[in-house]
């Protein structure tokens, strides 16, 4: 059975915001899981963290947690420091999340995002980098159980993964049972060539999904193929979460990274209601949930 989720940025105008509020509001729409912001969450207290932990088990939800790495920390960085300070933020989010009981770390855990390669810039020299950091923070992650779940991107937001065969040859360099992959049919719609077959080929190492539709509002609404997403989906034998990425509060700094200058195509009531119906119906006709 799979799980269905949705991204706390539904909610919110900021990144940073404290996760505790939208607990209540993911049980209300009838979400099994909630996507959380990673960094909020490693640096609350124990205290903090025991009160989200609380709300969220009363709730009869799960988090998972996802992060967007900032330029002060970009594992490709030419310098060492800022890698460094990659490395160790991510390690510090594995003992966090170890301490939640989290086991999955979606997004750009990688580089940083957003991140366009530069004049004079070699993408491979950069990719190696970002690899090489992975490897060496992948390490806490297997010792929290936690999993790292690269995100595959658009090309327009990141360029060091842009298609599902060019995640599976991250992660297989990266060579750790904890390192697999997040794909987005958002980004999919615009890089990939249909839905099906990058599915069943990264399914070894699929961990995570976004479910977003082609101009980020409600899916279904849009032009992703969806028939062609659960079939795959059903082909790669996938367990995993199916979370939902709408964004009704579009926020200052998703805008200028996504390009999301104008509101949804729904209310946001409906984003939810319909967009967690369209899913629910969409797996179990598949066979999927």
């Amino acid at each position: 059975m799979n799980r269905i989720g949705m991204h706390y940025g539904y909610w919110t105008q900021y990144w940073g915001s404290e996760p505790l509020q939208f607990v209540q509001r993911a049980k209300k729409c009838g979400f099994d899981i909630l996507e959380v912001n990673a960094p909020k969450v490693t640096l609350m207290s124990n205290a903090e963290r025991d009160v989200l932990r609380g709300a969220v088990a009363d709730a009869g939800l799960s988090l998972t947690y996802s992060i967007g790495m900032t330029a002060d920390m970009d594992l490709a960085s030419e310098d060492a420091g800022t890698r460094q300070k990659g490395i160790a933020f991510l390690q510090k989010v594995a003992r966090a999340m170890k301490y939640m009981g989290g086991t999955i770390l979606a997004g750009i855990n990688y580089s940083s995002w957003p991140r366009k390669l530069l004049p004079g810039e070699d993408k491979q020299i950069l990719t190696d980098r970002a690899i090489k950091g992975v490897r060496e923070a992948i390490k806490a992650a297997e010792d929290n159980d936690v999993i790292f779940c690269v995100e595959v991107v658009n090309r327009f937001e990141q360029f060091i993964m842009n298609t599902a065969a060019e995640g599976i040859a991250f992660a297989e360099r990266v060579g750790s049972p904890n390192c697999k992959i997040l794909l987005d049919t958002f980004h999919m719609n615009i890089e990939e060539e249909g839905f099906r077959r990058p599915l069943v080929e990264v399914a070894d190492v699929l961990g995570y999904i976004h479910m977003s539709e082609s101009h980020r509002g409600l899916v279904g609404s849009g032009t992703v193929d969806w028939s062609e997403v659960f079939r795959g989906l059903v082909n790669a034998k996938y367990r995993g979460p199916l979370v939902l990425e709408s964004f009704a509060a579009i926020n200052p700094d998703l805008a200028a990274a996504t390009c999301l200058w104008r509101p949804p195509n729904s209310p946001p009531g409906v984003l939810a209601r319909e967009g967690l119906r369209f899913l629910r119906e969409g797996a179990a006709r598949a066979g999927l949930a």
